[in-house]
């Protein structure tokens, strides 16, 4: 195919606000992991696909197989759908004490 670009499973963003490898961003409605540290307006890759542990809203419990999405304001995942962007599902159930603070999560890669 002579359209061809790439896999698009790590893409080169622009990132929003300062990221540290491993931190997510939301660029419009595109979310990813960087791959590396990055400072506001700074180029940065970024994995859309893949399966991640990632900071989530404490005292949340989680169900293998929820929705989750990307809260831009607070920087973490969460359920809670309301003006949140969807960004994949949980594939390990957690629990939703005040210390649970890590959830794993498949980046859906759809946006």
């Amino acid at each position: 195919m002579r359209n061809y670009v790439q896999p698009g499973n790590t893409i080169t963003l622009t990132a929003p606000y300062d990221v540290m490898s491993g931190d997510g961003l939301l660029v419009g409605s595109i979310f990813g992991i960087a791959a590396g540290n990055a400072a506001n307006g700074e180029s940065v890759e970024a994995s859309l696909v893949g399966i991640f542990d990632l900071a989530k809203t404490a005292s949340q419990a989680w169900s293998t197989g929820d929705k989750v999405y990307w809260d831009n304001t607070t920087k973490v995942v969460t359920k809670t759908a309301t003006s949140n962007t969807l960004i994949g599902a949980a594939v390990e159930a957690v629990g939703g004490g005040a210390s649970d603070t890590v959830g794993r999560v498949r980046l859906n890669g759809s946006f």
